[in-house]
């Protein structure tokens, strides 16, 4: 069975949105490095609305010698969870607005690499509510926002984690792999 695999980049108050306003600094070879050993370790994303508006924005127009992230941002297949959006049209996105839970889950049972989830906090913890998501590796940047979205924001459920990795970058930046942890 596939892994369901949680990336996002989070401030050290939990803000994980807009983060192409606050982690260039941090962006060093090393991060690159970290992000890269995540995408070889999947074949498939997973996004909300948001994250897939921002980055279809962006990333259909940049090749793997404009940037080493596009040719598997562009070519995996992304599957994207919306109630509001009618199509998508980057290149091998399919469009899920019903019955999300069961097309995740059928989805994670058939054969093939982790399915990645950047960003997308909205889906993230409704995954998490239902137990589908196996690991949370975050990206945790030393800056405070003050303000923005949440990772848990509106959580109000334990949901004890066991740390299975962590590692700290060159930049300062911490990368923590979290799973699932029996009470």
């Amino acid at each position: 069975m596939r892994k369901i695999v949680a990336a996002p980049f989070v401030s050290l108050d939990g803000v994980v949105e807009m983060s192409e306003q606050w982690t260039i600094p941090y962006f060093t070879a090393d991060m690159q490095r970290v992000i890269q050993q995540g995408m070889v370790a999947a074949d498939t994303m997973l996004m909300g609305r948001r994250t897939y508006e921002q980055m279809a924005a962006y990333w259909p127009n940049l090749t793997a010698t404009d940037d080493p992230f596009a040719e598997f941002l562009n070519t995996s297949p992304k599957l994207v969870v919306s109630t509001t959006l009618r199509s998508v049209d980057w290149q091998n996105a399919t469009l899920i607005t019903n019955d999300v839970i069961g097309e995740v889950t059928r989805c994670k049972q058939q054969p093939g690499k982790d399915i990645l989830i950047p960003g997308s906090a909205t889906l993230v913890r409704c995954l998490l509510h239902q137990g589908l998501v196996d690991e949370l590796r975050l990206l945790l940047f030393p800056i405070v926002l003050g303000s923005g979205q949440r990772l848990f924001d509106g959580w109000t459920v334990r949901l004890p984690l066991r740390l299975v990795e962590s590692q700290t970058l060159d930049s300062g930046v911490l990368s923590l792999t979290y799973q699932p942890a029996s009470e």
